[in-house]
């Protein structure tokens, strides 16, 4: 096509066989959007177009990605306020019919399957953050490893028995983003378990970080849950085969000493407390000390 069309904060503009979405940089542009600066969505990774009023004198048009086709999509799994949903166009009332022009266009391009589930990824994942914090603990990804690092202030005792965790991805099957917005805001690794048992409390689950005020804000978990996701399910398909050949999961790297120490310390903190029995207190630092 290879027009432009240009909203608030945001910018389509169209190729043949994609839209490349455009976020502006500036103090009113949400900080998700920010951080995504652009992203490209091929037509075949869309369902529909959406036209609809908006607010304030607006017109507003959204592009509804297909299930599975955007990792940040299905990550997100429609948790997104509205002001930062990245699929949404707003434009001043006066260029509705330019909108609706649009949208019939980007709807002659939609292919067969549009109504159907993507088989895979079609959008790249965002590029995430390295590393971000949660409530009760750092949570980290390298593209093949995620690691959960507990702060001492915020982590419960369950986890500090458990101590840090790191998971490759061929261990997992899924992503459970839950929104700092809301209450219960979290991040956790769906494993790979044979024995179909349902998941505790986020803040009791060793594969999964909490959110709270200033923790785990969208901007950072989002893309880096999406990334973690993209991974899992680019994957998938490498998994059957390395199953037949035996093939094991990379091994886990040595901890830091002065975070062994950290843990020690908080771990004597919880057997003063009561919390951890002599026997259980000495074999978790055995386990540490060992682990040096």
């Amino acid at each position: 096509m290879g027009d432009v069309l240009a909203g608030f904060h945001t910018v389509w503009e169209f190729d043949t066989d994609s839209v490349l979405i455009r976020f502006e940089r500036g103090i009113r542009t949400p900080r998700l959007l920010q951080v995504l600066g652009e992203r490209r969505i091929p037509y075949e990774a869309l369902a529909a177009v959406e036209q609809a009023p908006g607010k304030h004198g607006t017109v507003v048009l959204r592009a509804v990605p297909r299930p599975g086709a955007d990792p940040l999509a299905d990550a997100a799994d429609g948790q997104l306020k509205e002001g930062c949903d990245p699929y949404r166009l707003v434009l001043p009332a006066e260029r509705e019919l330019l909108a609706e022009y649009y949208a019939e266009r980007i709807r002659a391009e939609l292919g067969p399957r549009a109504t159907e589930p993507a088989e895979r990824h079609l959008v790249a994942a965002p590029t995430p953050p390295l590393s971000f914090k949660a409530y009760d603990g750092k949570a980290s990804f390298d593209g093949r490893t995620i690691s959960f690092r507990w702060f001492w202030t915020g982590a419960s005792s369950a986890k500090w028995k458990a101590g840090d965790q790191r998971f490759t991805v061929d261990e997992l099957t899924d992503v459970d983003w839950r929104s700092p917005d809301a209450l219960g805001g979290h991040l956790r690794l769906v494993r790979r378990t044979a024995d179909g048992r349902r998941p505790g409390a986020a803040d009791q689950d060793p594969a999964a970080v909490v959110f709270g005020m200033g923790y785990g804000l969208v901007h950072e978990s989002l893309p880096f849950a999406a990334a973690v996701l993209a991974a899992v399910r680019a994957k998938a398909p490498a998994l059957a085969g390395d199953h037949l050949h035996g093939a094991h999961s990379v091994p886990a790297a040595r901890p830091d000493p002065g975070g062994i120490a950290e843990r020690i310390r908080h771990l004597g903190e919880l057997h003063d407390a009561g919390l951890l029995t002599d026997e259980e207190f000495s074999a978790k630092k055995a386990q540490l000390l060992a682990e040096l």
